[in-house]
């Protein structure tokens, strides 16, 4: 079998460790084998890629964040001025004010910073994940002969100009190597050579913006992406970049223009969901996790919430009923079922004490 073809068909089976043994010993035998380099290059990046929107942090406290805010806003404009509603069957909240949502989440389980949970460096703190930089460090160690590709000799202005290649480069660059600076400067070259004209360019340039933590810079860039082209991930993002500058009912709008765009989509309504759950708008947030079911029955968050929903409302039979379905269709997968099972044994201690009392 041919060695490229087979890198391949690894590739397409997920074996990422063995696309990139083949690949190497191509590049071994024919050092310019374009080909096998690229090929190489994706296998190392999905080895390690994570979903960043999913797993982005939103810092609580940026000493380089130099975006103006309302240093006051009007109650329901802000997720640290939500109106409480005073009902009997209050969902409890977190040490930050935060309401308990149905599914850990990041920010969720964020607590007030005290001594211990400070950095111990004279530095300032950016926004700036640590996550890609960890990434970039465990990709390195894995690899027996150092870096696979030395990024002070790369000449982006020539691989720039080639898009077969400059995509890959940058998704390797920004996942895998975590040089963002270095992804930033290939991206706006390659957004140059192109004349502006393709939004995939300018979706990864407000990432790497975000990165920086150049939250206005990047809202450009995703305005006018989607002016260009409509796709659910630039929607997402720039609903984030709201939502990181405390403006939640702009990331509503921006949400709401999707749905327009992308009826009953589970991505875009789980978004609605989450900002109207930190609102405190509850009817809306039920709502829109009702739908997100209507679409997607097997939808983890939408199942969760529902039931925290119904639990907190003094109906623990209809939380029982999700909870029961959600542990029975997701059983096979130990990973996703694990945190059900503590809040499944605390509705039935629940169900059962008061069924004695």
């Amino acid at each position: 079998m041919d060695p490229l073809y087979l890198a391949l068909s690894l590739y397409r089976r997920r074996s990422y460790d063995k696309c990139i043994e083949v690949c190497t010993s191509i590049l071994d035998k024919q050092p310019l084998d374009q080909a096998a380099w690229c090929l190489k290059m994706r296998a190392l990046t999905q080895r390690v890629y994570v979903d960043d929107i999913e797993s982005e942090e939103i810092p609580e406290k940026d000493f380089l964040d130099d975006n103006v805010l309302a240093t006051a806003p009007r109650p329901g404009t802000s997720m640290k001025t939500a109106v409480v509603p005073s009902t009997s069957g209050l969902r409890p909240r977190t040490s930050t004010g935060r309401p308990i949502s149905g599914i850990a989440r990041p920010g969720t389980q964020m607590r007030p910073e005290s001594a211990l949970d400070r950095v111990r460096t004279a530095r300032p703190l950016t926004g700036h994940s640590a996550r890609s930089i960890r990434l970039g460090t465990a990709a390195m160690l894995t690899q027996k002969d150092g870096p696979f590709i030395q990024i002070s000799r790369l000449n982006l202005s020539k691989y720039a100009k080639n898009p077969c290649l400059s995509k890959p480069l940058f998704e390797y660059l920004f996942y895998c190597d975590g040089g963002v600076r270095t992804a930033m400067e290939l991206a706006v070259q390659a957004t140059q050579h192109g004349e502006f004209k393709d939004w995939w360019w300018k979706v990864q340039l407000a990432k790497c913006y975000i990165a920086v933590n150049l939250i206005r810079e990047a809202e450009q860039q995703l305005r006018s992406a989607i002016k260009q082209h409509y796709h659910v991930e630039t929607f997402i993002r720039l609903t984030r970049i709201y939502y990181r500058v405390d403006q939640p009912l702009s990331a509503i709008d921006i949400c709401k223009s999707g749905l327009e765009i992308f009826p009953k989509d589970v991505t875009i309504m789980t978004e609605l969901g989450r900002l109207s759950e930190g609102l405190n708008d509850t009817a809306m947030s039920v709502k829109y996790y009702r739908n997100i079911l209507v679409e997607d029955a097997m939808n983890i968050e939408a199942v969760a919430s529902l039931g925290m929903y119904h639990f907190y409302n003094n109906q623990p039979e209809l939380a029982l009923r999700y909870y029961r379905v959600d542990s029975g269709h997701l059983c096979p997968i130990t990973i996703i079922a694990t945190p059900l099972y503590p809040q499944l044994k605390l509705f039935l201690a629940d169900i059962l004490e008061k069924s004695m009392s």
